[in-house]
């Protein structure tokens, strides 16, 4: 497990009140969202990824669509290379929702079409990020998130 202490970059969030709800603002959709606690943990990540392991921002989708047998899903965050090959997909979880076996099922699901070296499943508490062998067809857990590549192709 990671410890990511996410809630640190909480003050960079923008949130506003209206009409009794409250709304947080996505930088990278660019757009106001009604605040829920899946959007909060993946808002924080995203805010990790940024200022901890310093991704480009430019190269973060959020609820990326997939198809994965003939259905249409949507991956919380996909992050993509400077060459714009997929390199992190993101589980996001609501805090009171334990980190499953279902949880990664649903990520590994997630993963067939795009075959990411790293994958990360997250509730803001616990947070798990794996390193996927794919010619031995094996994974391993990190101490850490990778940090974003440089721009070289062959990386």
């Amino acid at each position: 497990m990671i410890d990511l202490n996410l809630m640190q970059y909480k003050d960079l969030l923008q949130v506003r009140k209206e009409k009794g709800k409250t709304f947080l603002f996505d930088p990278i959709r660019r757009k106001w969202l009604v605040l829920q606690p899946e959007e909060l943990v993946r808002q924080l990540i995203v805010q990790y990824l940024i200022n901890e392991r310093h991704y480009n921002k430019n190269r973060i989708k959020i609820e990326k669509g997939l198809k994965i047998n003939k259905l249409y899903k949507r991956c919380d965050i996909l992050v993509y290379r400077p060459d714009m090959e997929p390199f992190l997909l993101v589980e996001c979880k609501a805090p009171q929702v334990k980190i499953s076996q279902d949880a990664f099922e649903q990520i590994a699901n997630y993963n067939m079409p795009l075959q990411v070296p790293y994958l990360l499943v997250s509730n803001g508490i616990q947070s798990f990020c794996c390193a996927i062998d794919y010619e031995q067809r094996d994974y391993e857990y990190l101490d850490e998130i990778p940090v974003f590549p440089s721009g070289t192709a062959s990386e």
